[in-house]
C-alpha cells in the first residue's frame, strides 16, 4: 500500500495545473490518471481559446479566475516559449438587439477587470476583417489562442522535474474516508493512503465526489454533459481575429464560433447539446446549425465546411437552467476534511488553470 501526502485525480489541464502549483509547496505529491496520457477529454478537445473574462457574472469564480488566470497564463507561456497568439476577437452586431447585446458584454466584461473592451463601426470592422459581416463589433484585444497539448505537456514535465510521481492508467473506483486520510483503491487492485485528495477528474468528478461519500443530488453537484461540435474549411483563408457571435441567450454557450488555430487554419463551433453517453462520434445531422449560425457573420456555402472534431463539456447547469458557477470546494464542512472538490470546470477551465491551481494551494489545511 502506498502511502502519499497529496493525491490528485485526473490529469487534464486543471489536473496538471494544480499538481505543478502543488509541488512547489509540498514534496509528495501523486496524479492518478485512468487513460494512456494527459488530457484525453476536455482538456484537448476544445477551441484553445485563452478567455477575457467578458461573459460571467461579477465575483463569481468564473469571471474572477478567468480575467486572473489569462493574465497567468500569457505570462507562462511566454516564460516558457509554449505557442500561443494574442489575436483578439470580435464580437458581432448585426441589428439594433444585438448591439445593445455588446454592449452589456462590454460593460460586464469592464466591471470583471477586462481591459481594452471598444464597440467599433462596420468600417471600423472592415479594416480588420474584411470577409466579416459586422454592423458593429465588440472589439476583445486580451483574447487569445493557444497549444493545449504543449502547455499540457510543460505543466506535466515541470510538476515531474519538481518531484511529482504522475501515474497513467489508474483508474480510482472506490474512496473511504478514515479519520486523518483516505483510502483509494484502484481497478488494478492497489491501494493508496492520502492525507489530502484533489478532485480534477473533469466529467467523471461528480462520481469521485460520490465515492467519497457525498449524496451529488441533494447538493445539485451532478453533472450534465453538453456536447460540442467542429467544423472546419479551408476554404477561408486570412481571419486574422476569433470571430463570435452575440452568446446563447440560453447561456448554454458562446455560440457557434469562428476560431483560428496556430498555423491560420480556421474552423466553426461548437454548437451544443446535452447527451447521455460518452460518444465522440460525428455525423452532419448539425450542419444545417452551423450553416445558419455562420453565414450571419460569414459568407459560405455548405460544401466550403466539412467536419473537424467534437468534445464534451462538464456542465453542473441542466438543460433549461441558469448560470451555474465553478464548484471548487475544500469539504471539512461535509465531514470530509482536506478533500477539495473541483467540479463542473467547463470554459472557462482551459484560460483559469493557473489560478484554479492557486485557489486550490489556498484551500489545503496544513
Amino acid at each position: 500500500m502506498e502511502q502519499v501526502d497529496i493525491l490528485i485525480i485526473g490529469a487534464g489541464v486543471v489536473g496538471l495545473a494544480v499538481a505543478k502549483e502543488l509541488s512547489e509547496n509540498y514534496e509528495d505529491v501523486v496524479v492518478v490518471e485512468k487513460e494512456a496520457s494527459f488530457g484525453r477529454h476536455t482538456s484537448s478537445r476544445n477551441s484553445e481559446v485563452i478567455h477575457s473574462g467578458i461573459y460571467y457574472p461579477q465575483h463569481t469564480l468564473k469571471a474572477d479566475l478567468c480575467v486572473k488566470g489569462g493574465e497567468l497564463l500569457y505570462y507562462f507561456l511566454e516564460e516558457n516559449e509554449i505557442p500561443f497568439k494574442n489575436c483578439g476577437k470580435l464580437v458581432v452586431a448585426n441589428n439594433d438587439d444585438e448591439l445593445e447585446e455588446i454592449y452589456k458584454l462590454k460593460a460586464n466584461g469592464e466591471l470583471n477587470g477586462v481591459e481594452g473592451l471598444k464597440v467599433i463601426s462596420s468600417s471600423d470592422c472592415k479594416k480588420l476583417e474584411p470577409k466579416v459581416i459586422a454592423e458593429y463589433a465588440l472589439q476583445v484585444p486580451s483574447t487569445g489562442i493557444v497549444d493545449s497539448h504543449k502547455l499540457m505537456q510543460k505543466l506535466e514535465n515541470i510538476a515531474e522535474d519538481n518531484g511529482v510521481f504522475i501515474v497513467y492508467n489508474m483508474q480510482v473506483i472506490s474512496i473511504k474516508c478514515l479519520k486523518k486520510e483516505y483510502l483509494v483503491k484502484f481497478s488494478n487492485g492497489e491501494l493508496f493512503k492520502a492525507a489530502k485528495v484533489i478532485n480534477c477528474a473533469g466529467l467523471f468528478s461528480d462520481k469521485v465526489a460520490e465515492m467519497v461519500g457525498i449524496n451529488v443530488e441533494k447538493e445539485d453537484l451532478k453533472l450534465h454533459w453538453c456536447k460540442g461540435e467542429y467544423y472546419k474549411s479551408s476554404k477561408i483563408t486570412d481571419i486574422n481575429h476569433l470571430i463570435y457571435p452575440v452568446p446563447d441567450p440560453k447561456g448554454i454557450f458562446l455560440g457557434i464560433h469562428l476560431t483560428i488555430n496556430l498555423q491560420g487554419e480556421v474552423r466553426f463551433g461548437p454548437n451544443a447539446y446535452y447527451v447521455n453517453e460518452l460518444n465522440y462520434g460525428m455525423d452532419e445531422s448539425h450542419k444545417s446549425e452551423f450553416l445558419e449560425a455562420i453565414q450571419k457573420y460569414l459568407p459560405i456555402s455548405e460544401n466550403e465546411i466539412h467536419l473537424d472534431d467534437c468534445g464534451i463539456r462538464a456542465k453542473l447547469q441542466k438543460e433549461g437552467d441558469g448560470f451555474r458557477d465553478f464548484y471548487i470546494k475544500e469539504e471539512t464542512q461535509k465531514g470530509y476534511p482536506n478533500f477539495i472538490n473541483c467540479i463542473g470546470i467547463e470554459s472557462p477551465g482551459l484560460t483559469s488553470c493557473l489560478a484554479i491551481a492557486k485557489k486550490v494551494n489556498s484551500l489545503i489545511n496544513t
